[in-house]
């Protein structure tokens, strides 16, 4: 799902949840970042570098010795680039990806078991992206990469979701 604000988000997991049974939410940004990862301490699941072939971002530029690539401006279906070693796809660009956590100048005080970071935030209606999009440069896409957002904020065709299902 592309082009949605946070505050959509929210409303959609609750409207799902009802509707399914089951709990359904964003990530915190920890769990976005360890689920990117798949096991890995590399800037990219599939290395220490990446390429246009491996995900969808702006390849006019490059990261580290790469040659450009390919620049497809706008989103992609999911599954369009190969999974990470978790069986998760294009947690590198297409899209920025929500998570629930709001923002922080700093990891101090962070919770230590992965959950949300929701109380006392630096800027109450910033929330935190992940991911990169088809827009973005490579060194965006590294997996410890964050960027924010306002609550409400809908961004053409590069914020979008990934849903936990508890």
């Amino acid at each position: 799902m592309e082009t949605v604000s946070w505050n959509e988000c929210q409303y959609f997991c609750r409207r799902l949840s009802e509707r399914t049974g089951k709990r359904y939410r964003l990530p915190s940004e920890a769990e976005w970042e360890y689920a990117c990862r798949a096991g890995t301490t590399m800037p990219f699941h599939c290395g220490e570098t990446i390429t246009t072939d491996l995900a969808n971002y702006n390849g006019n530029e490059t990261y580290a010795e790469e040659e450009k690539g390919g620049f497809r401006e706008k989103t992609l279906e999911v599954g369009s680039f190969l999974p990470n070693a978790w069986g998760l796809y294009d947690m590198h660009g297409n899209v920025w990806e929500l998570c629930e956590d709001g923002r922080h100048e700093n990891y101090q005080r962070a919770p230590m078991d992965g959950s949300a970071w929701t109380e006392k935030y630096t800027h109450k209606r910033l929330r935190v992206l992940r991911g990169c999009s088809w827009y973005g440069n490579p060194e965006s896409c590294r997996s410890a990469i964050r960027l924010y957002c306002l609550r409400d904020s809908v961004s053409n065709s590069i914020l979008g979701l990934r849903l936990v299902s508890e």
